[in-house]
């Protein structure tokens, strides 16, 4: 039977409370349960058009009862996944953040000591992200002369970061 609008009210009024009842007593939350039956009312309704039932009530609680153990399912995993963030990302996010940390200030370091107009130049495209162009209209210098300033500085930032990592 294809359902229109009186039948699907005449289906809910029959049997909301009773599938209520059924998932409340299966996912232990009230509210999860009205959003849960609300789900399968609102499925049936968007599939009236296609949808061929023979037995609505087998359908409606069969439905209901599957989205009851998908809503346990996720509601587990969803536990269990807090549970792992919470035991490792303390850590590993503190490690990652230090050592980020770390190496930004080893970074800085370096750029700092780099020649001036080498500094000037990577900082301006690397911090400011000017191309090499601008960067040569801003200094008065040849395009050229940017990328050899930035390949001069990329040069050192390896060494030195490479001795101070011992890499």
């Amino acid at each position: 039977m294809q359902i229109n609008k009186k039948q699907f009210e005449t289906l809910f009024q029959l049997y909301w409370k009773r599938m209520f009842l059924f998932t409340v007593k299966t996912v232990a939350d009230e509210e999860d349960a009205k959003e849960i039956v609300q789900e399968v009312f609102k499925s049936l309704w968007e599939r009236s058009n296609n949808l061929e039932l023979a037995d609505a009530e087998r359908y409606l609680l069969r439905s209901v009862k599957l989205k009851s153990l998908e809503y346990l399912r996720n509601k587990g995993n969803k536990i269990r996944h807090h549970k792992v963030i919470l035991h490792n990302k303390t850590p590993y996010y503190e490690d990652n953040n230090f050592q980020y940390k770390e190496l930004k200030n080893q970074l800085n370091t370096v750029v700092e000591s780099l020649p001036n107009q080498c500094k000037n130049v990577f900082k301006m495209s690397r911090e400011e992200g000017l191309t090499n162009k601008e960067i040569a209209g801003n200094l008065l210098i040849t395009e050229r002369a940017v990328e050899y300033h930035i390949s001069k500085a990329l040069s050192i930032i390896r060494l030195r970061l490479s001795e101070s990592l011992n890499i």
